[in-house]
């Protein structure tokens, strides 16, 4: 298992560039099961959660294959519509291959994705929305069991917003009969390039992006090829790694309007920024005052920031209030930034951060989550001596390479195998 060793003290600076998003890409290439035939895709990420994604895929009748820059999905009539515990186990997101399994088939058999380290994020919302397309659902040892001679359009408002929600039951709609309604729709943009791959497919979608996502079914969806967003959240992480070492870095390869929740928050913290078309700059800052935050769903501040903002808190000038509304387990990293001597007291979802520039100190430390594994990289780029971040396969399920792209930038970060 490899470990990840982070020598703080040294300032970034340089050009970085994201690569494709990871929460774009999942629901996307799930999408290929709507319709027969070869999809390809440019800016795909490589990662262990696009690994598990194709092993799921591969299991339900598909072919992947990586052509240089291109990922290739082949995708011919299911042998089996179940999707196994085995393989569902390893991703939450293996749920998204419920709506178009059962939207091009009639019929699907799907794990429970089961809980997650920062919530529970349940699923009763996706299966809601599929009951109001006519489907029939039973849950009965583990699985989710789906039946629908053919869906049915229907309006559907959403209790909570869901962006996994939201993306089953739009794949689900295309081939459904009639109109469909989705109120309440999540807006995030990994939504918004979901709905532009299946209009790429001959899908008849609006409002992508808005609240309200109206769809028009249609009988038969083409395959197609496509370029994968980029990855906000990474470009944000690398945003964050610059200016929390103080540095000079440009973040290019993404798209500025995805990130200004962040970057307006640390704007009033003291940042400046350059914003291009395609880029970010964050310019070199040797003190910047602490800023309450609160995580609430896009426009506003994504929950998945959440655990970076937090490390560039913890050596802040002052004290701030980070809130989580988004899950209710999201700041089990909150320990190992103490451990490096991060001053945080932690309630349910609200967490007090007392900034200490200049007084982390390198310690061993574990991640406990995808994102939580990025602030203690990130909290390492300025702890004194040297962090040994373990447990970092969470690290690899989102971000590709991180540690080239840090080094990249002059950070001292390499992997080690235990």
């Amino acid at each position: 298992m490899d470990r990840m060793v982070v020598v703080g003290g040294h300032q970034l600076n340089g050009t970085v560039s994201t690569s494709g998003a990871k929460n774009a890409a999942l629901p996307i290439l799930f999408a290929t099961l709507l319709a027969e035939g070869e999809h390809v895709f440019k800016n795909v990420p490589r990662l262990k959660d696009i690994d598990s994604t194709a092993e799921l895929l591969e299991s339900l009748g598909c072919k992947t294959q990586w052509d240089s820059d291109y990922f290739r999905v082949k995708v011919g009539k299911a042998p089996s519509l179940e999707a196994h515990y085995d393989i569902v186990r390893k991703m939450r997101a293996s749920i998204l291959c419920l709506g178009p399994l059962l939207a091009k088939y009639g019929e699907a058999v799907v794990s429970m994705p089961g809980g997650c380290a920062i919530g529970t994020r349940p699923i009763d919302l996706h299966l809601d929305g599929m009951r109001a397309l006519g489907a029939e659902i039973e849950l009965q040892e583990g699985y989710v069991k789906a039946k629908a001679k053919k869906l049915k359009g229907a309006t559907f408002v959403f209790e909570t917003t869901t962006v996994g929600g939201t993306e089953n039951l739009l794949m689900a709609a295309c081939l459904a009969e009639g109109t469909t309604i989705l109120e309440n729709a999540a807006k995030e943009p990994e939504i918004v390039d979901l709905a532009n791959y299946l209009i790429a497919m001959g899908a008849k979608i609006s409002g992508h992006g808005t609240s309200v996502i109206r769809i028009e079914g249609v009988e038969r969806l083409f395959p197609s090829e496509y370029k994968i967003m980029p990855d906000r959240i990474e470009a944000g992480t690398l945003v964050i790694a610059g200016a929390i070492t103080g540095g000079e870095v440009t973040v290019n390869q993404m798209v500025p309007e995805h990130i200004e929740s962040l970057t307006h928050k640390m704007m009033d913290a003291g940042f400046k920024f350059q914003i291009g078309k395609d880029s970010v700059t964050v310019f070199k800052n040797q003190g910047w005052k602490a800023v309450d935050m609160t995580t609430n769903p896009y426009p506003l501040f994504p929950t998945d920031l959440q655990a970076q903002y937090m490390a560039l808190m913890a050596v802040s000038q002052g004290t701030s209030v980070i809130t989580e509304t988004v899950f209710e387990n999201r700041f089990m990293h909150v320990q190992e930034l103490m451990r490096l001597g991060a001053d945080i007291t932690p309630k349910t979802r609200v967490a007090v951060v007392r900034g200490r520039p200049g007084m982390l100190k390198g310690a061993p430390v574990m991640a406990t989550d995808l994102r939580a594994s990025a602030s203690l990289v990130l909290a390492g780029l300025v702890a004194s001596g040297e962090t040994l971040v373990s447990r970092i396969y969470h690290l690899d399920r989102g971000y590709e390479k991180l540690e080239n792209k840090l080094s990249a930038l002059g950070a001292h970060v390499r992997r080690v195998s235990e």
